[in-house]
């Protein structure tokens, strides 16, 4: 059996859950579209795909969707997982699912998982190392159901689904301390970045903040006001953690 772990993660948060997963069931080899698309490929009945991908507005990024879409199951087995940074995960799984299904997936169990969001201080550090044993003993879990015959997995979600998906309303500033090092440029998920390595278009920002987390100088952040006001308010409204959700077909 050859195992996948296909993901969308700016941050690498969305990527720890699922390659915990993936590598507990095997070899695993990862397929990562945060930077550009994936190549296209069908996978077997003989494959198995954990697929990961961030909740933006309780649904999956859309951008996300875009890059995962050349991958292509031939009724290959699957788990999905959403991480989301301590609010909710509305119809991502669900979304996340249907959209596996749609490619010729088979999705035999998912998982809603917590990670640090991207504003303020919440939940940080997750996902922690039990989160990620957790995860891992998960995933053996859907593996030996799936071998034992058990089918029928529902995520939890409506259709149709919320509004949701897109980049979010925080848009980063570069300090004049920017050594023009051109990490931000070339990592920026959008290509949102100009050449110059200050400038951010707004219209292509989806507000990941792999920038700001990635800047060796600290030279990339929302230093404004309004939102370190809201983000404040954000973290004091989110710091009851959440608990990761497994879902089983039985």
């Amino acid at each position: 059996m050859a195992v996948y772990a296909a993901v969308f993660s700016p941050t690498g948060t969305s990527r720890k859950g699922a390659w915990a997963m993936a590598s507990a069931l095997g070899e695993a080899r990862l397929l990562d579209v945060t930077l550009s698309p994936a190549a296209a490929q069908v996978f077997s009945r003989e494959d198995l795909v954990v697929f990961g991908a961030p909740v933006y507005g309780g649904r999956v990024f859309a951008g996300a969707l875009e890059r995962l879409s050349p991958l292509q199951g031939q009724g290959t087995p699957c788990i999905v997982t959403v991480t989301y940074g301590n609010r909710d995960f509305d119809d991502a799984l669900l979304e996340l699912t249907d959209f596996c299904r749609e490619r010729g997936f088979v999705p035999l169990a998912g998982a809603a998982l917590v990670g640090e969001h991207t504003y303020g201080s919440i939940q940080v550090g997750r996902p922690t190392a039990e989160d990620l044993e957790q995860d891992r003993a998960f995933a053996l879990e859907a593996w030996d159901d799936w071998n034992a015959g058990w089918e029928g997995f529902s995520p939890p979600g409506n259709r149709p689904y919320r509004e949701g998906g897109k980049g979010g309303s925080f848009v980063p500033s570069t300090l004049e301390n920017c050594t023009r090092c051109g990490l931000c440029r070339d990592q920026c998920p959008m290509g949102a970045i100009g050449e110059d390595c200050v400038s951010i278009d707004s219209s292509r920002c989806i507000s990941c903040f792999r920038c700001v987390k990635r800047c060796p100088v600290k030279a990339k952040g929302c230093f404004t006001p309004e939102y370190e006001s809201f983000a404040q308010a954000f973290s004091q409204r989110l710091k009851e953690p959440r608990e990761n959700q497994y879902f089983l077909p039985r």
